[in-house]
């Protein structure tokens, strides 16, 4: 009996050193999960509202056709656009009202240069390894990534993107929980 309560004591200590007031034990990896949460995740980063500020070329796209971003306007520099066709002349910190007219959040901008961040042509599986490649993502940890997608004005848009849009496949707060559960599941992505 007492070998049994000093090992059931041992156990309690152990569990309760695991985390922190602060942070919770991690859980430990569930690949299966991990790949099922991001797969349900994948088809947001794919739909035009946020395909279209990922391109794989340096021209935006636009509308729910992803086309190229009318008067050929480019990232530029900081990816916020060149010269007169900078991102903020048209893009304002809010929609402007009226059916198809200049969508706006804070801070418009595409990704710069140095980290695209491309989504487009991309499958599941590219889109992930993405995400968790410091060098691909701006140096971001999995913790910031959920942050971004769970945060950001910009990314939160999307669902809020002004008349004669489309909004993505999931609501922002099941894409969000996804992202979580994918990074909190150990971040496997699909094959």
């Amino acid at each position: 009996m007492r070998v049994l309560a000093l090992g059931l004591a041992a156990l309690l200590i152990g569990a309760a050193g695991a985390g922190s007031a602060d942070k919770p034990a991690p859980l430990p990896p569930d690949e299966a999960g991990a790949r099922a949460f991001f797969l349900k995740a994948a088809p947001v980063f794919l739909s035009p509202r946020c395909l279209n500020c990922h391109p794989s070329s340096d021209r935006p796209l636009q509308g729910d056709a992803s086309r190229p971003h009318l008067m050929n306007v480019k990232r530029g520099p900081e990816g916020k656009g060149v010269t007169a066709l900078r991102c903020a002349n048209c893009h304002q910190p809010q929609n402007t009202p009226g059916l198809h007219m200049p969508p706006g959040a804070p801070n418009w901008h595409l990704p710069p240069p140095t980290m695209k961040m491309v989504f487009e042509g991309r499958t599941a599986a590219e889109l992930c390894a993405q995400f968790k490649n410091p060098e691909e993502n701006g140096g971001k940890s999995l913790d910031q990534i959920v942050e971004h997608v769970t945060s950001d004005p910009l990314v939160k848009w999307g669902w809020s993107p002004g008349d004669g849009r489309t909004l993505p496949p999931l609501s922002h707060k099941a894409f969000a929980v996804a992202m979580k559960a994918w990074a909190d599941k150990g971040a496997a992505c699909p094959e």
